[in-house]
């Protein structure tokens, strides 16, 4: 009994031992179980959740840079086999930057970078300023990438690095680049700096459509310590760059060019002081062609000592136009059924209303006059007698139809509505002088388009330039043909055209006439209205054409524009020629069989 008893209380402290052994084991399997768990959450949290933000620490610069900043979207024009051909693209450039954690001497630094990038900036103010703002991104403690200038070229970058400073560091990145440089730069503009130092589109489709372009930067964010680096267990985050969108145009390559170039020629031929030509379809409203001279190359816009050379004189440059205005008064008096083609009147050489006397520009008496006659010598008493016809409130209304006094709503910045404030006024006289296009002011852009209502059966369409917004090979935005109004009948569009053929084949535009076809226009010669009073500048004068051709299919609609021409006064020794060389080259590259002989 002794030796039980002895045996069983040995047994009792044994059992307690192995029972709290136990649950230690348990407790260890679970504290184990519970880091293994832990641990393989953060191994799916790093190689999973945070892979972008890892992989981005992990790249070298070149590639943080691609994934940080987007590629800018192309624009593009077309030819007549709808290929593409970029207006603006990209090109490889270097970025410079700091890891501001390995700098050795900010000031030195500073003024080694500043003698290399700004050394060509004449302005010491601005370049004062850029110093100033380079020396502050150095500042920035702990930065592993700070970007300090943009669009450095590559020799530029070998003499930077030759310098062996400390913390620079280099990244090829993309940059804006024209490849017809002055060709269609008003149509672009560039792109600059805006008031933040950033790179964004000024003027043109680079503004317009900046935000599209431009596509959305990337970030790359993380929680550091006081040593600057990154905390592994911190909140991070990684978002790449999204690449902007291209914008696709309506406008033709070749039209482009030709255009441009023609018009070019003929500012240096007649010594004038600027110019314009616009294009279009009149069956839709593409805008084929757009050009402004002066113009500028967008590659080295910095070089362009007055600004207004950026505006686009196409959209911009409302001005007087003159005799060209006498078509759309002669489509209001044709389709309200004031006159008819063969109305006639008596021209004594002048009109008076009230004290003032309207002359013809040739300060003759014709006689007895038709109304096509009245187009085909330009006479601006013929276009009184027409108006007067009409009425002041139906001859408003119809400029008003015509888009007269209002945007086309195209797609490019600072677009001018015109002025046809003068036909609101009681005054006998300002519905005269409107009527031959003075003392009303208009855009060539809107010329382009009213008459091409006249070419389109009566049809006004709204002009449009981009014809599709893509993202690498999807369209995300396509235009179409959008009628306005029909602005006069199908019958006053065929008498007006044939009495604009007469213009060209015995009036004042026969140099603009295509040998083979028959061409439509209307010359205008017009005085330049004063600036600080009432009253016109002597000698000087804008001379304009705008016309359309085949008459018979309409395949374009061209104003041709110049401004303070010096040799000769007339635009049908200025404007109307310039206009037939271009018509000429449209015929024959839009393939145009001759319809006469």
């Amino acid at each position: 009994m002794l030796r039980r008893s002895s045996f069983s209380n040995q047994r009792e402290p044994c059992a307690s031992f192995c029972e709290e052994s136990e649950k230690r084991l348990l407790f260890f399997k679970y504290f184990l179980t519970f880091w293994i768990i832990v641990l393989i959450a953060r191994l799916f949290s790093l190689q999973v959740l945070d892979y972008g933000f890892y992989s981005a620490m992990a790249s070298d610069q070149r590639d943080v840079s691609a994934k940080l900043f987007p590629e800018r979207g192309e624009i593009l024009l077309q030819d007549k086999n709808n290929h593409l051909y970029p207006l603006a693209t990209n090109e490889d450039r270097f970025l410079v930057y700091a890891d501001t954690s390995e700098l050795k001497n900010i000031n030195k630094t500073t003024e080694f970078l500043a003698d290399k990038l700004y050394a060509s900036i004449a302005d010491e103010v601005i370049k004062k300023e850029k110093i100033a703002k380079l020396k502050e991104r150095l500042q920035k403690e702990n930065d592993p990438f700070e970007p300090l200038e943009h669009g450095v070229v590559e020799a530029m970058m070998e003499e930077i690095k030759s310098l062996e400073l400390p913390g620079i560091h280099f990244s090829r990145e993309s940059f804006r680049f024209y490849p017809l440089g002055d060709i269609g730069s008003h149509l672009t503009g560039f792109v600059g700096d805006d008031d933040e130092g950033k790179k964004a589109g000024r003027y043109g489709l680079e503004a317009y459509f900046n935000d599209d372009l431009q596509g959305k930067e990337g970030y790359l964010k993380g929680e550091r310590d006081v040593s600057g680096r990154y905390i592994p267990v911190g909140l991070k985050r990684f978002v790449e760059a999204e690449n902007g969108t291209d914008v696709v145009l309506t406008v033709d390559r070749n039209i482009e060019y030709v255009a441009c170039t023609k018009l070019n020629e003929a500012v240096k031929k007649h010594g004038a002081d600027g110019g314009s030509v616009i294009i279009l379809e009149p069956k839709t409203g593409k805008i084929l062609a757009m050009c402004g001279a002066p113009d500028f190359d967008p590659n080295n816009f910095r070089k362009v000592k007055d600004a207004a050379v950026f505006n686009n004189p196409v959209i911009f440059n409302q001005y007087e136009a003159g005799s060209v205005m006498k078509v759309i008064t002669m489509a209001a008096a044709l389709d309200t059924g004031a006159v008819t083609p063969e109305t006639t009147y008596e021209d004594t050489g002048g009109v008076r209303i009230g004290p003032h006397v309207i002359s013809n520009s040739d300060n003759k008496a014709h006689g007895v006059q038709t109304m096509t006659q009245v187009l085909e010598q330009s006479l601006n008493t013929g276009v009184v007698f027409a108006v007067s016809k009409v009425g002041l409130e139906k001859f408003r209304d119809y400029l008003g139809r015509f888009g007269f006094g209002k945007s086309t709503g195209i797609d490019l910045p600072s677009e001018a509505k015109g002025d046809i404030g003068s036909l609101y006024k009681k005054e006998k006289i300002y519905l005269a002088t409107a009527a031959f296009g003075q003392g009303i002011s208009v855009t060539p852009l809107q010329l382009a388009a009213a008459v091409g209502a006249i070419a389109n059966e009566g049809k006004l369409m709204k002009p449009y330039l981009v014809a599709q917004k893509r993202n690498k090979d999807d369209v995300v935005f396509e235009n179409y043909p959008e009628i306005v109004a029909q602005v006069i009948s199908p019958e006053t569009s065929a008498l007006l055209s044939g009495m604009m053929v007469r213009v060209v084949e015995n009036g004042h535009g026969k140099q603009a006439g295509v040998s083979g076809y028959f061409v439509a226009g209307k010359t205008g010669t017009a005085q330049i209205p004063l600036k600080d009073s009432l009253g016109y500048e002597v000698g000087a004068n804008v001379g304009t054409f705008v016309g359309f051709a085949p008459v018979d299919n309409p395949r374009f609609v061209m104003v041709t524009r110049l401004d303070r021409p010096k040799d000769v006064k007339f635009a049908e020794s200025t404007a109307a020629p310039l206009f037939g060389e271009i018509a000429q080259f449209l015929l024959n590259y839009m393939e145009v069989k001759p319809t006469r002989k």
